[in-house]
């Protein structure tokens, strides 16, 4: 049931229960991702027998793409259908995902897998994201976004980690699975009976920014005349608007860095003997330094700025990345992880944030459904950029592609973003930059 529009009011304080009980569903959602990170590569070497590099990594490109694709959709629907509905599909889409992993008996049903985890992953930490800012308001944007994703990526590193002591100890299926079971369905269960609505506190920010900014003089902030199309809304987010476009660029090459270390990170480090418990620790650093220290660098934009974080994030990210192939032992692999979870915990939530600044609450669910679109389909551009290389040169060189262009789009993200705090929110669509 939602909210009577004299009951609705924003800020964190304010609605910290069920701000609560979405930071406790987006760590469900992490943890069903988190199950495939550390194993599934090994299992399509080892079980499967599967040679080629780029072969293994489908399973990350089929998550990407159609993960990407249905971010968009569900920030979409989302403006019509209400958040609840889109989260809750989601979930009973991603139960079927454990058992077919489980059950598996050729590749393909691995990449079935994915399509569904993809669709789950999009629109429930879509959701996620778009209620938590729907009930913090204007004020508080870097700081809910770094709640939303420390609490999903920690939850990625922690079941990274238990999938590959569970896998190390009993083999890599089924039992690393079981636990995705128990995920899913708590999931579920939190969506359906405990979270709430949150479509009208979107509506009420938007009357509250339409109202006069000062009751005195009766001067309003400047308004859309209407609503921006959908096609409005990609063109602003993909190419025109400097800081949106921005964004999604920057969200791209950090989820290409992502894909590459999900696809070929567990090969690279087998290749030198490392058992599957050790590469679990690896993989489980970076997504936990990542998720532990977004509380940090949410915030920390919201005084500071959102560009400076972005840039230096990229740049970190690059520096770690080529410390993991030039320094191959365990230990700066460790150091790399750790460094690496920083410098993305300095990107990520802030890219949500910046998008949230410029978009009005009218679009701004379709906006970052655009924006999660490029984002997310940076996970099958790196995994499939990466595993060509590596069939073709080898998996060192992947690493080192991927370090570069992570380097390249920091330089243009630099030149071409502008900072926007304050928040500079486009009433309408804006010119080509």
């Amino acid at each position: 049931m939602n909210p009577p529009a004299k009951e609705i009011r924003l800020g964190l304080k304010e609605n910290w229960q069920q701000f609560s009980l979405l930071v406790l569903t987006v760590a469900f959602v992490g943890s069903l991702v988190g199950l495939e990170t550390t194993v599934v590569p090994l299992i399509g070497e080892q079980e499967f027998g599967l040679a080629s590099k780029t072969a293994i990594v489908s399973f990350i490109i089929t998550f990407g793409v159609v993960k990407a694709l249905c971010n968009f959709f569900a920030g979409y629907l989302s403006e019509t259908w209400g958040r609840k509905g889109v989260l809750v599909i989601g979930w009973l889409i991603g139960l079927p995902v454990p058992f077919i992993i489980i059950y598996a008996n050729a590749w393909f049903w691995i990449g079935v897998a994915n399509v569904l985890l993809g669709i789950n992953q999009a629109m429930t930490w879509s959701m996620t994201v778009t209620m938590k800012i729907d009930l913090v308001g204007p004020r508080q944007r870097g700081l809910a976004m770094g709640l939303n994703e420390f609490s999903g990526y920690f939850s990625v590193g922690i079941t990274a980690w238990l999938t590959g002591e569970i896998a190390a100890r009993y083999g890599l299926r089924p039992e690393p699975f079981y636990l995705g079971i128990g995920t899913a369905v708590a999931g579920l269960l939190v969506s359906l009976f405990f979270v709430r609505e949150t479509i009208e506190h979107a509506r009420y920010e938007a009357r509250l920014r339409a109202a006069p900014s000062n009751p005195g003089t009766g001067n309003p902030e400047p308004q859309a005349k209407e609503k921006p199309s959908v096609k409005e809304i990609f063109s602003l987010t993909t190419w025109k608007e400097r800081a949106l476009s921005s964004c999604s660029l920057a969200g791209l090459v950090n989820n290409h860095n992502v894909g590459m270390s999900w696809g070929i990170y567990p090969l690279f480090f087998s290749s030198y003997g490392l058992g599957v418990a050790a590469i679990g620790v690896i993989r489980a650093l970076y997504p936990a330094v990542w998720g532990l220290l977004q509380p940090i660098t949410g915030p920390l934009s919201d005084r500071i700025g959102r560009k400076r974080l972005i840039v230096g994030g990229l740049i970190i990210q690059a520096l770690a990345i080529w410390m993991t192939v030039l320094l191959p032992t365990y230990s700066w692999w460790i150091a790399a992880a750790v460094l690496q979870g920083l410098g993305t915990a300095m990107v990520y939530p802030v890219l949500l944030a910046a998008i949230s600044d410029v978009a009005h609450p009218d679009w701004r669910a379709t906006s970052l459904g655009v924006y999660r679109l490029w984002r997310d389909l940076g996970y099958a551009v790196g995994a499939l950029l990466a595993g060509v290389v590596a069939d073709l040169f080898g998996m060192a060189a992947s690493i080192h592609v991927i370090a570069i262009l992570s380097l390249l789009s920091a330089f243009v993200v630099a030149v071409r973003m502008y900072e926007t705090l304050p928040a500079r929110p486009l009433p309408s669509p804006g010119p080509s930059a």
